[in-house]
C-alpha cells in the first residue's frame, strides 16, 4: 500500500508539471499549432496522457485495497480515467500501437469499472487487409470469459460495443466499428498521416517518447593475447545495435567491454616476454603475431616446470603490483588493444574498456559486503554463496580454497560497480547462450544481498545462438580452428567486390564509389545476416546467401535505398531543404498504394517500442525489408516522373516524391541503428 501511494504522488507531481506546460503552450500559441521549437513540450503532453492513465489505475488499486483486496473496488469508488487523447496541435509521428492501447485501455476501464487497469489487446491488422481497418482491438472475448467468472454474463459482441461506446475521440482514428464475434476495428486517420509525415520532414525522424533509462550494454568481450574470432561476432554487432536503438531512443547509454585481461594466462605471458625480448622495459617489443606469441608461451607453460613455476611467481607478482610485471602486463594488453580496435573501426563499433583488471580492489569489497550479511558458506575450503536463500540452484565460487578469486566474484563485483557508482537502472549483458545459467545465478545473488532491486532494476541477458558453417557445424576453418575476424571480413571485401564486377559497377563507379559500395555490401552483409535472424536461434553463415540481391537481404536493401534517393535527383528539381518544398506542397494520400506506403512508415515507431521491450532486432529487419516491398508496389503503381516518349521531363508529382523522401528518412535510421552505411552510389 504504502509504494502505490508513493507512486501516486509521484505521478501526481508530474501530472501538476504537465498541467503548468500545457498552460505555457495555450498561453504563447493562443491555440495555433505547435512550432518547432516546442516539440519537446509537445512530447510531454503525450507522455501526460499515459502518466494520468497509470495514476488511475494506482488510484483505483488503493481502493481495492482498502475495500479488502477482494479484486474489485466498488463502481463508485472508482477514478475517472483521463482519455488518453492527442491535443489537436500535435502532429507529430507517435507509437500508435500504444495511443490505441491507452485509449481502449481507459475505454474498457469506463464501460466496466470493476476491470479497471486491465489492459487493452492491441495488434495491427495486414497490410493486405486494410478493409478490415488498421489496427483491431482484440479485448471483448477475453473479457467475456473474466465478466462470466464474476457472474456477469455478456456476448464479446456486446462487450465490445459498450467499449467503443466509452471510447474517446482521437485524431488518429477516422472510424471505429465492432465486426465479427466482437472484433473492434480501427481505421487511421489520412490527416493525422499527412501532418505526421510532413512533421518528420521538416524535423527530422525522431523517436517516440519513452520513460528515459540509464542504461549498461556490456558486450564483444574478446580476451587479451587472444585474436578477435568469429565467436565474438554476434555480441559485437547485436551490443552494437542494441546501444544504437536505445540511444535513439533517448537512453543514456554506457558501452562496455568486459575484456578477459587478468588470471593465470598472465603469468606465462610476462615470463615468456621476458625471455624472448629481455629489453622491454626500455623500448616496446615488437610482438607482430600475438596469437603465435600466446601460443608459444602456453606450449612452455605445459612441457616446462621450470617455466611454469616462473609463470606462477610473475602472476602472484602481478597482482601484487609488482613494478615489471605490472609494465610487462601494460604492454601485452596495448598490442590486443591496438588489434581489437582495427576490427572496430572497420566495423564501426564504439566501446569503452572495463576488463576483469579493473574490478580486483573491489572483489575484495564485495567479499566483505557477502560476510557482513553471512552469505558466504565454507564448502571443502571454498568460500560458496548460494543464488537463492532455498539454496537451490548452483553454488557460487566466491572465494577459492586458495584465496583466489574467480568468475563468480569479479561479476558479482561488476554488476555492484554498475549500479552503486555507475548508478545504472538497466543492465545488458550481450552474451552466449551458454552462459545463461551463471547470469541468471548472478543476477539472484545479486538480489539476495541487496546490490540488485527488482523494483528499481532491469538486468537481462541478452543471449544468441552460435554461428554455423554451412555443414550444420560450428563455424571452423578446415583445420578445425576458430575463423579470425579479421579474415572474415577480407573475405567479405573480396566477395563483395567480385559482385559489384560481376554487374559491371566498376566502369559506372570512381575508384572511391565502388572501394564505398565495396565495403557497404561487404560489413553491411555480414551485420544484417546475423541481425536478420532471431539472436536466439543459431544460423548458417553463407556468403552467397547474404549477398544475393533479391529478398531480405542487405544488398537488395542498400540498393532499394539507393534508388528512392535518386528518385529526387532525377527529377530535374531541387528537393534539398525539403521545409521550403512543404510551402507550396502538400503531401496528398488519393491513391491506395500512396496511402498503403504512409501507413507502413507510421509503423516506425510501434517497431522502436517493441523492439525496446524485447530486443529482438530481426524484427527491425523485417520491417525494414516490409518498407522497401510496399515501396515497390507504390512505384510501380504511382508515377513519381511522368516522361514523354523522348525521356523528357513532362510532369513531376511532388507530393510522390516526398513520400520518397520520408521513406528514404526512415530506411536511413533503420539502416543507422543496424550499423549499416548506405551510399549514395552503388
Amino acid at each position: 500500500m504504502a509504494s502505490l501511494k508513493r507512486e501516486v504522488d509521484n505521478l501526481q507531481a508530474l501530472e501538476r508539471i504537465t498541467a503548468e506546460l500545457r498552460a505555457r503552450i495555450e498561453d504563447t500559441k493562443n491555440g495555433v499549432g505547435l512550432e518547432e521549437e516546442d516539440e519537446e513540450l509537445t512530447k510531454l503532453l503525450l507522455e501526460n496522457s499515459k502518466l494520468k492513465h497509470r495514476l488511475a489505475i494506482l488510484e483505483n488499486a488503493i481502493d481495492v485495497e482498502k475495500s479488502g483486496g477482494s479484486g474489485k473496488a466498488s463502481v463508485a469508488s472508482v477514478k475517472s480515467f483521463t482519455p488518453a487523447v492527442i491535443p489537436p496541435h500535435i502532429n507529430t509521428m507517435v507509437s500508435v500501437s500504444d495511443h490505441f492501447l491507452d485509449l481502449f485501455t481507459n475505454a474498457i476501464a469506463k464501460a466496466y469499472p470493476q476491470l479497471a487497469g486491465t489492459l487493452a489487446i492491441i495488434s495491427p491488422v495486414n497490410a493486405n487487409a486494410a478493409k478490415f481497418g488498421d489496427y483491431q482491438c482484440n479485448s471483448a472475448m477475453s473479457l467475456a470469459k473474466t465478466l462470466k467468472a464474476s457472474g456477469i454474463n455478456k456476448s464479446p459482441r456486446d462487450i465490445a460495443q459498450e467499449i467503443l461506446k466509452q471510447c474517446e475521440p482521437s485524431l488518429l482514428v477516422e472510424k471505429a466499428e465492432v465486426a465479427g464475434a466482437g472484433f473492434i476495428n480501427v481505421f487511421l486517420k489520412k490527416s493525422y498521416a499527412i501532418d505526421a509525415l510532413t512533421n518528420m520532414l521538416k524535423s527530422g525522424v525522431k523517436a517516440p517518447e519513452v520513460k528515459k533509462q540509464r542504461a549498461l550494454v556490456d558486450f564483444s568481450s574478446p580476451n587479451i593475447a587472444k585474436e578477435m574470432h568469429v565467436g565474438h561476432l554476434r555480441s559485437t554487432i547485436i551490443g552494437e545495435s542494441i546501444s544504437r536503438l536505445l540511444e535513439f531512443m533517448g537512453h543514456d547509454v554506457l558501452r562496455v567491454n568486459h575484456v578477459g585481461d587478468w588470471g593465470t594466462q598472465f603469468g606465462m605471458l610476462i615470463a615468456h616476454l621476458e625471455d624472448r625480448f629481455p629489453n622491454f622495459l626500455k623500448e616496446s617489443p615488437p610482438i607482430g603475431d600475438l596469437q603465435a606469441f600466446y601460443k608459444e608461451s602456453k606450449k612452455r607453460f605445459d612441457e616446462d616446470e621450470e617455466f611454469k613455476k616462473r609463470a606462477y611467481s610473475r602472476v602472484v607478482q602481478l597482482q601484487s603490483g609488482e613494478a615489471n610485471s605490472t609494465k610487462a602486463w601494460n604492454l601485452i594488453c596495448d598490442v590486443s588493444r591496438r588489434e581489437f580496435q582495427k576490427i572496430y573501426d572497420r566495423l564501426d563499433i564504439s566501446l569503452t574498456e572495463k576488463g576483469e583488471s579493473f574490478y580486483q580492489s573491489r572483489m575484495i569489497e564485495v567479499v566483505k559486503l557477502l560476510e557482513s550479511k553471512n552469505l558466504l558458506e565454507f564448502d571443502e575450503g571454498r568460500k560458496i554463496m548460494w543464488p537463492t536463500a532455498d539454496k537451490s540452484g548452483i553454488p557460487l565460487t566466491v572465494v577459492k580454497s586458495d584465496g583466489g578469486y574467480t568468475y563468480d566474484t569479479s561479476d558479482m563485483a561488476a554488476i555492484r560497480y554498475r549500479i552503486e557508482e555507475e548508478k545504472r537502472d538497466w543492465l545488458i549483458y550481450v552474451v552466449d547462450s551458454g552462459q545463461h545459467t551463471h547470469l541468471k545465478n548472478i543476477y539472484l545473488a545479486a538480489e539476495r544481498c541487496g546490490i540488485l532491486n527488482p523494483e528499481k532494476h532491469r538486468a537481462e541477458h541478452v543471449q544468441f545462438g552460435v554461428v554455423l558453417g554451412e555443414d550444420g557445424k560450428k563455424f571452423k576453418t578446415r583445420s578445425g580452428e576458430s575463423v579470425k575476424l579479421s579474415d572474415l571480413l577480407d573475405e567479405g571485401l573480396k566477395r563483395s567486390l567480385d559482385k559489384l564486377i560481376e554487374k559491371e559497377r566498376d566502369k559506372v563507379l570512381t575508384p572511391q564509389e565502388l572501394k564505398a559500395a565495396q565495403e557497404s555490401v561487404a560489413y553491411g552483409c555480414i551485420k544484417y545476416a546475423d541481425l536478420s535472424h532471431n539472436r536466439t536461434n543459431e544460423y548458417v553463415f553463407s556468403f552467397d546467401k547474404m549477398l544475393e540481391d533479391r529478398g531480405n537481404t542487405a544488398v537488395y536493401l542498400l540498393y532499394a535505398f539507393t534508388r528512392i534517393c535518386s528518385i529526387s535527383r532525377n527529377s530535374g528539381e531541387d528537393f534539398s531543404d525539403l521545409a521550403k518544398v512543404l510551402e507550396s506542397t502538400k503531401i496528398e494520400l488519393e491513391h491506395e498504394k500512396e496511402w498503403k506506403l504512409a501507413k507502413t512508415l507510421l509503423k516506425f515507431p510501434d517497431m522502436l517500442v517493441k523492439i525496446s521491450k524485447d530486443l529482438l532486432l530481426h524484427i527491425l529487419c523485417e520491417y525494414c525489408y516490409e518498407v522497401s516491398t510496399v515501396f515497390s508496389e507504390f512505384y510501380d503503381n504511382c508515377y513519381c516522373i511522368e516522361k514523354n516518349k523522348e525521356g523528357q521531363i513532362i510532369k513531376v508529382n511532388r507530393s510522390r516524391i516526398l513520400l520518397c523522401e520520408a521513406t528514404a528518412a526512415v530506411l536511413r535510421k533503420c539502416f543507422h541503428i543496424l550499423g549499416l552505411k548506405p551510399v549514395a552510389k552503388i
